[in-house]
């Protein structure tokens, strides 16, 4: 789309486009797993906060961003969880964010990946954020597995961000740094945590608790695991001393059958020895008195 086109005539062109790629997505895109809605909640409120302290700061939810694809004429497409962008003065993104028409590109951009239930080819908008729209920040946080990733956009691409003394992961230019804590990504602003609506935090609250109780119930598992496999390796144990035993007592009767066979062989030895020497007697006229 050209911006020589009226802006009120591109505003509606990039309407329709939008209306467009969402009647097309599959009903899978629309579905979403709950810890995936609960972070988006989280990130949601705390910028909410973040904005009464930057105004400069407009975040969106799940709206599509649309972008020229260089001269080819084609567009770009792609729908981040999340997204900060940076602008003094108002912002109108109603059903998309159509970068040809917007005084601000995104700042920050977040995905909440389930590996259960992927929705997007969070490896292609990794590359759009990177090659195409030049997002300054990225942020990915699995929460089925705890792993949140923060990528700042350097001359060579995505490079990771190390955290800070504090174990947090650092947005210097918005005084924001974001960590787990509980099992969601939380955010601080100049080492302060943004407290959350009360509501909000109930369900947090509760969705910890379940958490804690399901990590206990694991470490239960492994301990009755560990108590039987504890069991077994007891049971192996007699089963070899108990093995041990009958070998040995095979082993003396085997001894035992084996003097009894030498005793025996004796025996027969010394009774043929005998009846030789009585013979030799009686060859000699000799009867021998027994």
């Amino acid at each position: 789309m050209s911006t020589t086109i009226p802006r009120a005539l591109l505003d509606i062109r990039y309407s329709e486009a939008a209306r467009e790629y969402l009647a097309s997505l599959p009903p899978e895109h629309h579905m979403e797993a709950t810890p995936q809605a609960t972070q988006r909640e989280i990130s949601v409120e705390s910028f909410a906060l973040l904005r009464l302290r930057r105004p400069e700061v407009h975040y969106f939810n799940e709206l599509l961003v649309q972008y020229p694809l260089g001269d080819s004429g084609e567009e770009g497409l792609v729908v981040p969880d999340n997204m900060i962008v940076l602008h003094d003065g108002p912002l109108r993104a109603d059903s998309n964010y159509a970068l040809e028409i917007q005084p601000a590109r995104p700042f920050l951009v977040l995905e909440y990946v389930s590996k259960s239930s992927k929705r997007k080819d969070y490896e292609g908008s990794f590359h759009k954020y990177e090659r195409e729209l030049g997002v300054p920040y990225y942020l990915l946080f699995y929460p089925e597995t705890q792993d949140l990733s923060l990528f700042r956009l350097s001359e060579n691409g995505y490079a990771s961000v190390k955290p800070n003394d504090a174990g947090r992961l650092a947005i210097p230019e918005l005084d924001l740094e974001v960590a787990l804590s509980e099992g969601w990504a939380r955010y601080w602003y100049r080492g302060e945590l943004l407290e959350l609506p009360a509501t909000l935090q109930r369900t947090i609250d509760r969705q910890a608790e379940e958490l804690r109780l399901a990590r206990e119930q694991i470490r239960q598992a492994r301990d009755q695991v560990r108590v039987a496999d504890e069991k077994a390796r007891q049971a192996q144990e007699q089963a070899r001393q108990a093995d041990e035993k009958t070998r040995q007592a095979d082993e003396k009767i085997r001894q035992a059958d084996e003097k009894i066979r030498q005793a025996q062989e004796r025996e027969v030895g010394e009774r043929q020895q005998k009846e030789k020497l009585l013979a030799q007697l009686r060859a000699l006229g000799v009867e021998p008195t027994v």
